[in-house]
């Protein structure tokens, strides 16, 4: 455990390159998925089609296969990402797919008497969206969209199949000089786990924060 205590220093820099991938991927696929789960539902069929194939499409891709597709599949087409660049746009790819659908529940699962009821006292399709369908929906969309935010970190563990010295890649370094895999596996899953906890834990508090909406 000693070896596990004296690498902390460059495990630190792993776990900051984790968290950095984390974040920018959460960032991006919320926006994207949001935006893109809102046309899904109330956009036209021209816009309808595009979002459920890339929606169904991505979602039944193997997340690595997708890494591996922007790293070293675009490149032969003239599109050059670096390995952290090529991470960060498949994580966000992956996700946004996810969150479209996350969205598309949410908002849908509201009762059309609320949309109809804000239509007839004369609000705009945005004040609707803005004041009566997304405060109900927030209650919906938040626990499966922090199942989604952990699954993140969770896929994050494979950016190091491309050269990216995060956390697991930074673990694995150290085991090559310590040989002593144990100690080393076993910290670095408490890491992810306090990470995710965390996490699970401002879901609840976010659950609690948004009851006041009642059915």
């Amino acid at each position: 455990m000693l070896y596990a205590i004296r690498s902390l220093p460059f495990l630190w820099q792993g776990l900051l390159v984790t968290l950095e991938v984390f974040a920018l991927v959460v960032f991006f696929s919320l926006i994207a998925g949001v935006i893109l789960g809102v046309g899904i539902v109330y956009g036209p069929p021209c816009l309808y089609w595009p979002i459920r194939i890339y929606s169904d499409f991505f979602r039944g891709i193997p997340l690595l296969v997708l890494i591996f597709f922007i790293y070293y599949g675009l490149p032969l087409f003239g599109l050059n990402f670096t390995n952290f660049g090529s991470v960060v746009l498949a994580l966000s790819t992956f996700e946004t797919a996810h969150i479209i659908e996350v969205v598309r529940g949410a908002i849908q699962s509201i009762p059309r008497g609320q949309n109809e009821a804000a239509k007839t006292i004369g609000l705009t399709f945005g004040k609707r969206l803005l004041y009566v369908i997304a405060p109900q929906a927030a209650r919906r969309f938040l626990p499966p969209w922090i199942n989604a935010v952990v699954d993140t970190v969770k896929g994050s563990a494979l950016v190091s199949l491309v050269g990216i010295v995060d956390l697991m890649l930074a673990i694995q370094q150290v085991i090559g000089r310590t040989y002593i895999p144990m100690p080393l596996y076993v910290l670095g899953a408490v890491m992810y786990f306090v990470i995710n906890y965390s996490l699970s834990s401002a879901s609840r508090a976010l659950e609690a924060r948004f009851a006041y909406i009642r059915e």
